[in-house]
């Protein structure tokens, strides 16, 4: 299935970079730009590693690392040298390119954003994400939605960050949105690689949705992220899996067309459709209403938790950020 990392690419194929890049820790201009030139180099090194790859995937902090520093010199803007330079680099190597870049916000925190463009340099896809690993992560909570793209050979594209993984809605989105193809970008570290794995492979069994997913690898120093690139199949089976290897490209052809077809005709766990059509066999059509709780609560504003009151992390104190005043304005 995985075309031993689209050596042997299909007609229908998709193939994919995960790098599993080394981190870094930048703290000044001149470091995030050399930073930068790494992962421009990185391009050039998928292209010349593979002619088939159609998309490289950076994971999350891949320029600015795990220190946590919203400095706002070192912050990038999407009008910014940084960028132009990682937009630059897909259209000299023909390649699509998946980045992360934490984004100045002239009005709180930092955003954590991903972008995707194509081999042309058009964006593609423009990401804030929705759920920074609270209490560790200052960034500012994400106000785009989920937003999905057409990727390369006819696919259908989303990128979701780090700790959005962890919620299971985040991967049901994606797919309700017709998602076949779900990025998932991370720096985390190794205490959360068993969890790592387990949801990569459910959001993609869950959804009948293929998944690819890279950490940053390697030590800052202070640090040690894992790398553990990860392809699952719609059927929840890994398909290829890295290693702890620092800047190794890790490769695998994914069939969006197989994704297509499987939840039209599957009927056995075609969990997608059938969670807004319950028990078809019984009643016409399924049952089609929304018995969940939390989902009205949350609708209204009104999500609590019969344990809230005793939540001690409530805020980043435990991190030394200071308690925030301002409220969210989606």
């Amino acid at each position: 299935m995985s075309g031993l990392g689209g050596l042997n690419k299909s007609p229908n194929g998709v193939v994919i970079g995960l790098a599993q890049l080394q981190l870094p820790d930048p703290h000044t201009r001149e470091a995030l730009a050399a930073q930068v030139d790494k992962v421009v180099a990185m391009v050039g090194k998928a292209r010349r590693s593979s002619n088939a790859m159609d998309l490289i995937v950076f994971p999350e902090y891949s320029l600015h690392g795990l220190s946590m520093d919203t400095n706002p010199e070192i912050m990038c803007r999407l009008d910014g040298p940084e960028v132009a330079a990682l937009r630059q680099a897909c259209i000299d190597h023909r390649i699509w390119g998946c980045f992360s870049i934490m984004e100045y916000n002239p009005d709180g925190n930092p955003y954590n954003t991903g972008l995707i463009f194509d081999d042309q340099g058009e964006m593609k896809l423009y990401y804030r994400k929705l759920h920074p690993w609270v209490p560790v992560e200052p960034w500012e909570p994400g106000n785009l939605g989920i937003p999905v793209c057409d990727g390369p050979n006819g696919s259908k594209l989303a990128l979701i960050i780090c700790h959005d993984g962890m919620f299971p809605e985040m991967a049901r989105e994606c797919a309700y949105k017709g998602v076949e193809i779900m990025l998932r970008t991370a720096g985390y570290t190794t205490p959360i690689r068993h969890s790592w794995k387990i949801t990569n492979q459910a959001n993609a069994f869950c959804n009948l949705m293929q998944t690819a997913s890279v950490c940053m690898c390697g030590s800052d120093g202070t640090f040690d992220s894992m790398g553990e690139a990860m392809f699952v199949n719609f059927d929840g089976v890994p398909l290829v899996e890295g290693n702890g290897r620092a800047d190794e490209i890790v490769t695998c052809e994914l069939r969006p067309d197989l994704v297509r077809e499987a939840r039209v005709h599957w009927g056995v766990e075609n969990n997608i459709y059938q969670f807004g059509h319950r028990a078809y066999v019984a009643v016409k059509g399924g049952a089609q209403d929304c018995p969940y709780t939390y989902m009205h609560d949350l609708a209204k504003g009104e999500y609590r938790l019969p344990w809230e009151d005793d939540v001690v992390h409530k805020d980043g104190s435990a991190f030394g950020y200071a308690p925030p005043t301002r409220t969210f304005k989606g």
